[in-house]
């Protein structure tokens, strides 16, 4: 009966040490604050954030934008846009009234890689950070968010070998549809495609047009270009919404069997409609959606940051996303 009680009493003081334990724990966990969450949360307020895109009212500036606005409604910063509606004079106006406000970061959608490249290295002197996306200047700064350029020619050119090149029955024949010929989007691109061209003599790029990012001149040059050349195996453009005209175009002379129509932009369903219609061949996405997590992720950690303007060069350049027939998944679209 005696050995029973002690055996008790040492269960009991067991259990009571446990409890004690537990919570002695649960106090010191409850008393554990997330050092980091006060500062970052802070580091929002009473800052500014402009956007000077090309033009809104396309999928990419009206998509990197909202997704802006819902961070500074979220976090209570200021975030303003300056439209210069296609006009790269107001743009240069519009940075220049930038530079002299001196919002907290600029992030800039360049109309070519020249125009803004003074005024970008000003803002950095001036101290304000800027983010460029997807269309370089020549003058690079803090950081980069956008497309591999020469990633999305080179992929873009291998697709043309592997349809039109050797072994494939078809003449060999290419088109290139640019889209302002001085814009990042049409050097770099261009570059990636002549490293593989030049590797595959058999194939022959018989035009190479700007249309200005424009549907209608792209429609146009597609049309002559498929009356000079009727056995055009491919077109290649560097715009999703421009290489809407030259879709249409290869569509009304009865040639979708016969001539790919290949492309790429920012992934909105615009595009998987157009691949499931037949219109595109293939579209390769570099997805507004996550460049716009890249862009408001990297305003974050400039805000919670020391880095000066100009004290650093980085690029996130954007995975990109193969839309077709063979592999379709609207998924890959949005919104």
């Amino acid at each position: 009966m005696l050995k029973k009680y002690f055996i008790g009493k040492l269960l009991i003081l067991g259990f009571a040490t446990i409890i004690g334990l537990s919570f002695t724990g649960n106090v010191a966990w409850a008393e554990l604050n997330d050092d980091l969450r006060e500062p970052y949360l802070a580091s929002f307020k009473g800052k500014k954030v402009a956007f000077l895109p090309i033009s809104m009212g396309l999928d990419l500036t009206e998509g990197w934008a909202a997704e802006i606005k819902t961070a500074a409604d979220k976090y209570g910063f200021e975030f303003v846009i300056r439209d210069p509606k296609w006009n790269t004079k107001a743009g240069v106006q519009a940075l220049t009234s930038l530079v002299t406000e001196q919002p907290d970061i600029i992030v800039v959608h360049n109309p070519d890689v020249q125009s803004y490249a003074e005024l970008l290295e000003e803002a950095e002197k001036a101290g304000i950070n800027v983010i460029q996306v997807n269309m370089k200047s020549s003058y690079s700064t803090n950081i980069y968010v956008g497309a591999d350029w020469v990633e999305i020619g080179e992929v873009g050119a291998q697709e043309m070998v592997q349809r039109c090149g050797k072994d494939s029955g078809k003449s060999g024949k290419v088109a290139i549809i640019q889209g302002v010929l001085n814009g990042a989007g049409s050097i770099y691109q261009m570059n990636g495609v002549m490293n593989i061209l030049d590797r595959h003599k058999e194939i022959k790029i018989v035009a190479s047009e700007a249309a200005d990012w424009d549907a209608l001149k792209a429609k146009a040059i597609t049309q002559t270009i498929l009356q000079e050349h009727p056995d055009l195996c491919a077109v290649f453009g560097f715009w999703d919404a421009m290489m809407l005209g030259a879709g249409a175009a290869v569509k009304e002379a009865g040639k979708m069997d016969q001539v790919a129509v290949l492309t790429n932009g920012g992934g909105s369903m615009m595009a998987c409609d157009n691949v499931k219609s037949g219109l595109f061949d293939k579209v390769w996405s570099y997805d507004v959606p996550g460049q716009s997590r890249d862009l408001v992720n990297m305003i974050k950690i400039l805000f919670q940051s020391n880095i000066k303007p100009g004290g650093m060069r980085v690029a996130l350049y954007s995975p990109l996303k193969e839309i077709s027939l063979e592999a379709f998944d609207p998924s890959l679209c949005w919104p």
